[in-house]
């Protein structure tokens, strides 16, 4: 008799729960009716957390770049920058840029990740407007720190997410050559 009734109660606050999230989910309206702003992340400002120095990503129009989305708890993004270190002694002409898109963590934990670890490339956090824009343009994925994002942005400013997980520098060279 205990089952049934756990099992009852279990079931009419899983009820309950739905029944809350469903009411906090899809019934604001908004009053502006206009077209909502589309973001271009390559036009955001970003503040590099190393130098304090500003850049946008179209400011590197003509270069290749390698942009690496990641969270200073995750592990796997720790292996991708060092294998992005090890790419930047080979090919030392790819900008590498790593962009925080935790929107828990601040400039100040990515100044001091990235100097514990001794890299040396830009590193900044998205604003929230950059992140959704990334998301828009490709999907969760590239915010899925775990997975080792990384964006290949071509000297024209042509884009490709490159596959998901662990990169090592020499798949990244064969990115390079296929992919600019």
């Amino acid at each position: 008799m205990y089952d049934i009734k756990h099992s009852y109660g279990l079931f009419i606050a899983f009820v309950i729960t739905l029944v809350l999230i469903s009411g906090c989910i899809g019934t604001e309206t908004n009053e502006d009716t206009g077209p909502e702003e589309v973001i271009d992340w390559k036009e955001v400002e970003l503040t590099d957390t190393i130098t304090g120095d500003t850049f946008k990503i179209s400011d590197f129009e003509g270069q290749t770049v390698m942009l690496e989305t990641f969270a200073v708890w995750c592990p796997t993004c720790l292996q991708q920058q060092k294998e992005m270190e090890e790419l930047a002694g080979i090919e030392p002409s790819v900008i590498h840029i790593s962009l925080d898109t935790d929107q828990n963590e601040d400039a100040e934990l990515v100044r001091d990740h990235a100097e514990k670890n001794g890299f040396d490339w830009y590193f900044a956090v998205a604003p929230i407007e950059m992140t959704e824009s990334l998301i828009d343009e490709f999907g969760l994925g590239v915010v899925n720190a775990p997975s080792a994002p990384v964006i290949l942005i071509c000297n024209d400013q042509s884009t490709r997410l490159l596959d998901r997980g662990l990169k090592q520098s020499d798949e990244l060279i064969m990115e390079l050559e296929e992919g600019c």
